[in-house]
């Protein structure tokens, strides 16, 4: 299991619009961004690596312009972190991955007030993205850079879906912080400015980006593998099962296009137990690792 996890890590880090192979290593290089989240590498299983390896791969992320920093499930490359500590990295974080199948997946009813749907404009797309940005302690508002991120993953066969709120549920708040998701976002911001009262819209009808209450997504699956990541409920939405219905809406998808497994990521014991409900369950463990 933890071999076929990492392989999709891989074969999602290769799809980034100018990936390097460096060695061993995969470094997943987003000219749209430089997001650490985003920009990232890790080791191919299987793999021998030594310290060189490291050296070439400190040196390709410094030509790209980008933070040296991997992600990977560490059992695949067992030495390889003790290598990277004496390289200079340092752990960011060290985190246990949860698995899904269609056996064990329950999706729970969507919450009174809100329809889950996939972004089909960049209005849309932005509005997702800023909510997500919100979620997780942002203060930006998405780009037109975050909605091509996020509409060459729905193009690749990936899966991108928003929490909109009706009219009863709505609120026009602005003070939204913190997350009930998890993973990596996978959509950073290339650019600042306050988020507020942007209109997006939905059904036909404008709607205040506000609105659009949380989202999440996938990545386009390999060998039957996907991570579902980004998993973002704004502060005033949350406590009304959003996180659990986003997370198994989008996990119903893959499995409906034919995925076999999917995975992803707690951030804490609130987020465990939600995932937990749906049907996903801990499998193994992976490493953060970066060098200032």
């Amino acid at each position: 299991m933890d071999a076929r996890i990492q392989q999709s890590v891989v074969a999602n880090l290769s799809g980034r619009p100018a990936p390097i192979t460096v060695g061993p290593f995969v470094i997943g290089v987003d000219p749209g961004t430089d997001s650490p989240g985003i920009n990232y590498a890790t080791p191919i299983p299987g793999s021998p690596i030594t310290a060189t390896d490291v050296t070439a791969l400190i040196a390709a992320f410094r030509s790209a312009k980008r933070k040296p920093r991997l992600e990977y499930v560490t059992s695949t490359a067992p030495d390889l972190e003790a290598l990277l500590l004496g390289a200079g990295f340092t752990v960011e974080e060290r985190h246990e991955y949860l698995i899904c199948t269609p056996a064990t997946l329950t999706v729970p009813p969507t919450p009174d007030g809100f329809e889950l749907l996939a972004p089909s404009t960049d209005e849309q797309r932005i509005a997702m993205v800023s909510a997500q940005h919100a979620a997780f302690g942002g203060d930006t508002a998405a780009t037109t850079a975050d909605a091509t991120r996020m509409a060459r993953l729905q193009s690749r066969g990936g899966i991108a879906l928003m929490a909109v709120a009706t009219a009863d549920a709505a609120t026009t708040s602005s003070g939204f912080t913190g997350s009930d998701g998890s993973g990596s976002l996978g959509a950073g911001s290339d650019g600042a400015g306050s988020l507020g009262d942007a209109r997006m819209t939905v059904g036909g009808s404008n709607m205040d980006v506000f609105a659009v209450a949380g989202g999440g997504q996938a990545v386009p699956p390999s060998d039957g593998v996907s991570e579902v990541a980004g998993i973002a409920v704004r502060e005033a939405y949350r406590r009304r099962g959003l996180a659990g219905a986003i997370t198994a809406d989008i996990t119903s998808r893959l499995f409906a296009a034919g995925a076999e497994l999917a995975w992803l990521e707690a951030s804490g014991v609130e987020s465990w137990r939600v995932y937990e409900r749906i049907g996903y369950r801990p499998a193994g463990k992976r490493l953060y690792i970066a060098m200032e």
